[in-house]
């Protein structure tokens, strides 16, 4: 679309409403109370609206058959100038609804004024939004199973990978990296349901409650919502003009999928450095530094965990926006357009860098599995094999906590201590031991639904393959 804006195309009143007023609106004031500059980008759907709008009334014979041709024939023109850049969009028309209006007018004549019969920009703004809102959350929700397909690839490549796991940032357990990235998979899994979920409310229609009491022509709803493939109508003309709801709902949701991206890039970033080596992150996904030529930033996961912000600050605003505002409509709803419209697009941009960033990450198995050996993080493993002996727990616990603190003593992990040493601490354990004290037997020794073990990931990796299809 073009930014060619002009700055006032009358020199009196907005001739959508200026009968009222005795003198124009101060040339500031214009600019001031203008949303046309962000909300043009709803064009093609307030021209969609307005087709099916426009058929409706024909059929329950507000328009002649040929007025609606006419009224979509221009309407149709009109889309194809804003495609190709040539539409003039104008300050003083206010916005995309009042600009294309005048336009389809400038070109039918009088067929193009009677297009506003039986609605109110209140319910044409309402049922673009949602429109729009539907489409882009079908394309969000391609870029999340994209993402998720690269994440179960990775998983499949990486199910026998040892990494350490960590609770407190402190090495933990022994844990398959392909488990690892499955944790992820689920999260977005939720992400995707909660989107899913969320359409089902922004795909009701608002179209026919008018300014905010309903209208007195005859229209048909039903068949409004039919064109534009609405499943639902919105049953009370207040709320359907001034519920924004479903944007905030929306915007909640984007929040939580950029809450487990970011989570997912501050590991990247930590993997990725010199004190972990666990990855290498791609060249073309990095950046280097003005003055430290040696430096490889992790550019992109940074970015993502820095948009999350802004993506919860338009969560927050919409939410403040809404608080105080008394039925029904209010100028304040203009200011919903641009917290939604700039989370959309953040959001659909760090999913789309991260679905092509996954198949290029470098895994560092050697490293990982060095680094699994050096936390004691079969301890717990040992503390489950006296249990199986008969010990409790509790004194278990005792018994491996001084069997770790030997070992830092003499700089051993628990599986290069003797059989001897480690008698010394309790007399039940015995040869078999070692086979739950490696890393490869504490990981496999975890093989049940939703565990580690490399045969469980690959379980779960199949089942989530079929359940994407």
């Amino acid at each position: 679309m073009t930014n060619n804006i002009q700055n006032s195309s009358q020199t009196q009143t907005n001739q959508s409403w200026g009968g009222r007023f005795s003198e124009p609106t101060d040339e500031f004031v214009k600019i001031f109370g203008a949303s046309v500059f962000f909300d043009k980008i709803l064009a093609p759907y307030d021209i969609q609206g307005s087709i099916a709008h426009a058929t409706m009334l024909q059929e329950v014979g507000l328009l002649t058959k040929d007025e609606k041709n006419q009224i979509i024939e221009g309407l149709g023109q009109i889309l194809n100038e804003i495609k190709t850049g040539t539409f003039e969009w104008s300050v003083t028309l206010e916005d995309v609804h009042m600009n294309i209006e005048s336009r389809l007018t400038q070109l039918i004549g009088n067929a193009g004024k009677k297009l506003h019969t039986g609605r109110s920009r209140n319910d044409q703004v309402a049922t673009d939004i949602r429109l729009y809102l539907r489409d882009q959350v079908d394309i969000i929700a391609d870029e999340i199973k994209r993402l998720q397909l690269a994440l179960l690839d990775l998983s499949e490549k990486e199910a026998s990978t040892i990494l350490p796991g960590f609770t407190h940032l402190q090495a933990a357990q022994p844990i398959s990296f392909g488990h690892h990235m499955m944790a992820y998979f689920e999260m977005l899994t939720r992400d995707a349901e909660r989107l899913s979920d969320c359409r089902k409310r922004i795909n009701t229609l608002p179209l026919g409650s008018a300014a905010l009491a309903g209208t007195t022509y005859p229209i048909n709803r039903e068949r409004t919502a039919e064109l534009l493939d609405f499943e639902r109508i919105c049953s009370n003309s207040l709320d359907a003009v001034s519920d924004r709801d479903f944007a905030i709902e929306f915007l909640s949701a984007a929040s939580l999928i950029m809450m487990h991206l970011s989570r997912f890039s501050e590991e990247l970033i930590l993997w990725s450095s010199a004190q972990f080596n666990f990855i290498e992150l791609p060249d073309s996904f990095c950046t280097g530094s003005s003055i430290m030529p040696q430096k490889k930033n992790p550019d992109v996961p940074e970015l993502v965990r820095g948009k999350t912000g802004r993506v919860y600050g338009n969560l927050t605003s919409l939410l403040t926006i809404m608080k105080g505002q008394p039925l029904a409509y209010n100028k304040d709803n203009q200011e919903d357009k641009e917290p939604l419209f700039d989370s959309v697009d953040t959001l659909k941009a760090c999913l789309r860098v991260f679905a092509d960033m996954m198949p290029t990450i470098e895994v560092k198995r050697d490293n990982m599995y060095n680094s699994t050996k050096m936390g004691y993080t079969t301890a717990t493993d040992l503390a489950d094999y006296l249990v199986k002996k008969g010990l409790p727990f509790r004194d278990a616990h005792e018994v491996v906590g001084q069997s770790v603190s030997y070992g830092i003593e003499h700089q051993k992990d628990l599986s290069e201590l003797s059989l001897e040493e480690l008698q010394v601490f309790d007399d039940r354990i015995e040869n078999d031991v070692f086979d739950i004290l490696s890393l490869e037997g504490s990981l496999c020794a975890r093989d049940h639904l939703g565990a580690t073990s490399p045969n469980q990931v690959k379980k779960a990796i199949k089942i989530a393959r079929k359940n994407l299809k």
